[in-house]
């Protein structure tokens, strides 16, 4: 596999913007035209994913519907209309001796993913990888198999009749875990490993990993609700942070609330989520002002390091943006993390100090994707600092190459 996808890279690079967008249009055609089978197979993993215990988050994480389908052609749709960034020139300059000098977009080459649950991400990295000419081995979980064999053939089949590669995009189908190792080391062919799962597949792939690894996905998210905040607006995006998808990397895990509006606040908060079936682990401190609320407990001691997955959140006081910003920095995962309030010099502090992928005013977390950031999709939401930072869209799967013109010149 890894020798058909060097082969493969060479073809794609030079592939043009308007064969991988008809590449794309074809595949979004074909998840219409077999969407039935694609959703029969996916209800047979969730079936079985439930009868083998899985959490009811991994089971949202696995699960497909018409209208996850349709969000999935959305987003290749999108991908579409995006400007192609291969070839982009950027930093162009004449030097002092005639040089003339530009950086250049190449495609990475070969990545290779590995993901577990979702089967989406099997068409956000194949539209991507396409788009940007790179080529992509993919090796999703065991508790998808079937869907993502049958999401791979649909895009094998477009590449085919729109005269890419076919081997641009394939599938580890074995689900023996060894294979993610063997697939760790093929230094010779794949060029950057991006794992998309929970914190032990991430550490595995630092761990075992001979070819450069991105992680990310990760996410221990905040919002700070400062003393000057708009409190009903506050609330609803709250709300909407924690409830709107719980099993996600950027739904909200923690809020920490200002002390002066803390005794109002909190019991609102909690009144309010409540409805929506949340519980709470309160810090000790936050813990007089709810103790009366029966979906509270007392937090215990790493509750603050837990990403919860689900309808679970965080709560603790705080005396200001100090300590707002002391208590993101020890336990947030450098994902998404904001500040909800009308105090300019506090939102100032909070994004110039706050170090995270994605740092937010006055907005929910969850908009930290691809999709809501302009991207169209993305490959992965990187907490790193090194190439790529944040979701990974079609920019970030380039890297460059400088691209130097002379008259003839020779160094002296």
């Amino acid at each position: 596999m890894g020798q058909k996808a060097r082969l493969a890279a060479k073809g794609m690079a030079f592939a043009p913007t308007e064969q991988k967008n008809a590449a794309l249009e074809c595949i979004a055609d074909h998840i219409k035209v077999n969407a039935c089978e694609i959703l029969a197979e996916n209800e047979k993993d969730v079936r079985e994913g439930i009868e083998a215990g899985l959490s009811e988050a991994m089971v949202d994480r696995l699960t497909l519907n018409d209208g996850r389908l349709h969000g999935i052609i959305s987003d290749l749709s999108g991908v579409c209309k995006l400007p192609d960034p291969v070839g982009e020139t950027f930093d162009e300059s004449i030097l002092p001796n005639g040089l003339h000098v530009r950086k250049q977009r190449v495609p990475i080459g070969v990545l290779g993913v590995i993901y577990e649950a979702r089967p989406n991400v099997t068409l956000d990295v194949a539209g991507l990888a396409i788009k940007t000419g790179n080529v992509a081995i993919l090796r999703g979980g065991s508790e998808t198999i079937r869907t993502n064999t049958a999401l791979v053939r649909v895009v094998r089949q477009a590449l085919v009749e729109t005269g890419l590669q076919v081997d641009a995009i394939q599938f580890v189908n074995d689900p023996d875990r060894a294979k993610v190792n063997e697939l760790l080391q093929l230094f010779d062919y794949i060029d950057l490993i991006i794992p998309r799962g929970g914190a032990a597949l991430h550490q595995f792939c630092r761990e075992n990993s001979r070819i450069p690894v991105i992680t990310g996905g990760i996410g221990i998210c905040h919002l700070f609700v400062d003393e000057s905040t708009d409190q009903d607006a506050a609330l609803e995006v709250i709300r909407n942070a924690k409830i709107q998808r719980p099993t996600v990397c950027n739904a909200l895990d923690t809020v920490l609330v200002h002390r002066e509006i803390a005794a109002n606040f909190m019991p609102r908060l909690v009144s309010k989520l409540a409805l929506d079936e949340v519980t709470f682990r309160a810090h000790e401190n936050a813990f007089p002002y709810l103790s009366k609320y029966r979906s509270v407990e007392l937090a215990g001691p790493n509750d603050f390091d837990t990403e919860w997955l689900s309808l679970v959140l965080g709560l603790k006081v705080v005396e200001g943006v100090d300590e707002a910003i002391a208590h993101i920095s020890q336990h947030s995962t450098g994902h998404s993390d904001g500040i909800l309030t009308k105090d300019n010099g506090n939102a100032e502090r909070f994004t110039a100090e706050v170090d995270s992928a994605a740092v937010y005013v006055n907005a929910s977390t969850r908009f930290t994707d691809g999709g809501q950031l302009g991207l169209g999709a993305e490959v992965a939401i990187s907490t790193q600092r090194l190439h790529a930072r944040g979701p990974m869209g079609l920019r970030e799967l380039t890297t460059y190459k400088w691209v130097i013109h002379g008259n003839y010149h020779f160094r002296e």
